[in-house]
């Protein structure tokens, strides 16, 4: 999610080695032609916990697409599918949902890291193979789609590197805010516009591949205390800390409007996690900083953080 940068290589290599260790097997489903300010927020899901829930009766197969937060990135990494450069988990909360629904049996996951739109539709090249384009594992009898997406078309992970980079040129302001807004327009509040018409086309599509299908579009967890940060734990100002968390707030809302304009249902993970963002001690966040202390990658959900967003999406099937 969000422009990966630094250490890919290294993981991709240890992930080769894991594989070699643990034996490879083939996709569950081949790719296919395309067709048509608060305190922390309680909740149930104890930390990497999977929820439980009766959940709608399912009549056909459980699919999962989208960035690495839907795969799950190194939290661990799961080989039951190829290509292993997309780092899947058997704990992503597209996974722990269909444990819950009782539909592993038919769970496909083609989510992988750092996909963007053109990648739903798209060949996406990995350190380790190639994933096939997105939307063509869907099936007309599929019973529910799952996907978060877009943060890596946004740029978002870059945008943190160079966050943490302009803090130190001035730790009491909002050096980040000033680079992207220079020249009077915000350039990521412009990005979060630009995408809000190519999600609903993706969710055009899957409803067009998928028509029997629940999609629900899963937004983006808290990543950002709502007062203050975390220097030099996590080295962007104060300022920016407060920028930063707009945007998010822009993007998730950006997704929520989407889901209504194509008639999908959204599944709002924010609210939850408010309070849980990565500058809480490992007891509480969700969502890992700059140096993880659970397994994770850096600004990703942990294990906490993962079933949170599981809960989310089995809190909007329940209603409905």
């Amino acid at each position: 999610m969000w422009s990966h940068w630094g250490t890919r290589a290294g993981v991709a290599a240890a992930a080769v080695a894991v594989a070699l260790l643990a034996g490879c097997h083939p996709p569950a489903r081949p790719a296919s032609p395309g067709s048509p300010a608060s305190p922390a927020s309680p909740r149930a899901p104890a930390p990497g916990g999977t929820p439980t829930s009766a959940g709608p009766a399912l009549t056909g197969p459980v699919v999962a697409l989208g960035d690495s937060y839907t795969a799950g990135d190194l939290m661990p990494l799961g080989f039951a599918g190829a290509p292993f450069g997309c780092l899947r988990s058997s704990s992503g909360y597209a996974v722990q949902v269909a444990k819950a629904l009782g539909a592993l049996a038919d769970f496909v996951d083609a989510a992988c890291t750092n996909a963007g739109v053109k990648d739903m539709t798209s060949p996406q090249r990995t350190y380790l193979g190639t994933n096939p384009p997105q939307l063509s594992v869907l099936r007309p009898d599929d019973s529910l789609v799952m996907l978060t997406l877009g943060g890596d078309d946004i740029g978002f992970f870059n945008v943190l590197h160079k966050c943490m980079l302009l803090s130190i040129t001035d730790p009491g302001g909002s050096p980040c805010e000033r680079y992207y807004t220079r020249g009077g327009a915000d350039q990521l509040a412009g990005k979060v516009r630009d995408e809000a018409a190519k999600i609903v086309t993706v969710l055009n599509e899957i409803r067009a591949r998928a028509p029997r299908a629940r999609v629900v579009l899963v937004g983006y967890p808290d990543m950002f205390p709502q007062q203050g940060g975390c220097w030099p734990a996590v080295p962007i100002t104060d300022g920016d800390i407060g920028y930063l968390r707009g945007i998010q707030t822009q993007y998730n809302a950006m997704l929520s409007g989407a889901a209504a304009a194509a008639g999908v249902t959204f599944a709002d993970t924010y609210t939850p996690t408010i309070g849980h963002d990565f500058c809480q001690s490992s007891q509480v966040k969700d969502v890992e900083g700059l140096i993880p202390t659970s397994l994770a990658a850096p600004f990703h959900p942990n294990a906490r953080g993962q079933a949170a967003m599981a809960a989310a999406v089995l809190a909007v099937l329940r209603a409905g």
